[in-house]
């Protein structure tokens, strides 16, 4: 399991040295100096939920879910709008997004109610009912936010999660199909969604584009090669790719790295999600297994769902690259959720010890 967790460290540092490459050619030396300031916060949330035995999160995740429930309602009722959106909290020294922090308390308090429920998981009145509550409380309120891709990957994560916790598929189909047809309507009842999902869907049936920055994108991608123009030689960063440092890092990333770069980058997720999966399969209890793999799931679905839209195969999004785009909230979150994984890890391997000695 130590091997496991240093393979995950160096992934991670990885992906942070190579993101804050990027920004500081993006953007100059003060977005750069903010961004270090959030990487050395989010690196000590990381060590301490490493150390926070993630056992004791059973008993406190109904509390830290209500809590951020109740943020997120503050947020709908009292925070200023920002391009159309009501997302974040100013707090003076900086601006967080309860949003995230409510992905992984409520996969967290997920994780608890399988455990808790056991069999009963698989009957909708003594079981799932309890859960899908939760679930849609959550997602109602980051939807008026209006936050439609975080809506989407909050109930599919938990979808997936009461999937791989036991329930049953009938029982999911039939609620995910009716979760469909209710939040495509609201999308499309939200104009700044409606204007991105009509675009996607013109790029695909008359060609093109599905805006300027997918386009530019596009040209980034393409423009890098096999190899790549080299770090720091991006010529889309000035001002042809808005958003460049966050929104389309990976594009920036795959034009100064080349196809293997970028491949490389993408291995590096998809090695996260298998690193995470081989915890879970190890963990001792149905709580850990579950936490661990809820969280290995959401940073590789994010990570999909930016590359997806820097590719034009997505409706565009604000999803950030988990590591490497530039953002407080985004990166301290995925830290947390990194330092709960080594956690989990490094208290199974503990027990794995302890029962080699008793043998």
């Amino acid at each position: 399991m130590k091997n496991l967790s240093r393979i995950l460290i160096a992934i991670v540092l990885m992906l942070i040295v190579l993101g804050s490459g990027v920004i500081y050619n993006a953007k100059g030396m003060a977005y750069f100096i903010s961004h270090i300031e959030k990487v050395v916060l989010a690196f000590g949330v990381f060590v301490l939920f490493a150390l926070i035995p993630y056992k004791h999160y059973k008993s406190v995740s109904k509390y830290l879910l209500l809590g951020i429930i109740g943020v997120l309602i503050l947020t709908l009722l009292f925070a200023p709008s920002v391009k159309g959106a009501s997302r974040w909290i100013d707090l003076g020294i900086m601006k967080f997004q309860p949003s995230e922090f409510a992905k992984v308390f409520l996969l967290i308090h997920l994780a608890a109610l399988i455990e808790e429920k056991g069999e009963n998981i698989k009957d909708f009145k003594n079981g799932l009912r309890y859960m899908l509550f939760w679930i849609g409380g959550v997602t109602v309120l980051i939807f008026f936010q209006p936050n439609v891709s975080t809506t989407m990957i909050v109930a599919i994560t938990s979808f997936i999660l009461l999937f791989v916790g036991g329930a049953r598929l009938f029982h999911l189909t039939s609620i995910v199909g009716g979760v469909i047809m209710l939040g495509g309507a609201g999308a499309m009842m939200l104009a700044h969604s409606r204007v991105r999902i009509l675009t996607f869907i013109k790029s695909i049936t008359e060609g093109g584009s599905v805006n300027l920055q997918v386009l530019q994108s596009k040209i980034a991608l393409g423009s890098g090669g096999l190899f790549g123009l080299g770090l720091g030689h991006s010529r889309q960063v000035d001002l042809f790719l808005p958003e460049s440092h966050n929104d389309f890092i990976f594009s920036v990333l795959g034009e100064e790295l080349g196809f293997f770069g970028a491949l490389l980058i993408l291995i590096a997720y998809l090695s996260i999600f298998i690193v995470g999966l081989l915890i879970a399969k190890r963990a001792k209890d149905d709580f850990g297994q579950l936490l661990a793999f809820g969280i290995s799931f959401t940073i590789v679905f994010s990570a999909f769902i930016h590359v997806a839209v820097g590719l034009g195969i997505m409706p565009t999004t604000g999803i950030t690259l988990p590591f490497m785009s530039f953002g407080g909230t985004s990166i301290i979150i995925f830290s947390i959720s990194i330092g709960i994984l080594i956690n989990i890890a490094r208290l199974t391997g503990k027990h794995l010890e302890l029962r080699r000695v008793k043998k």
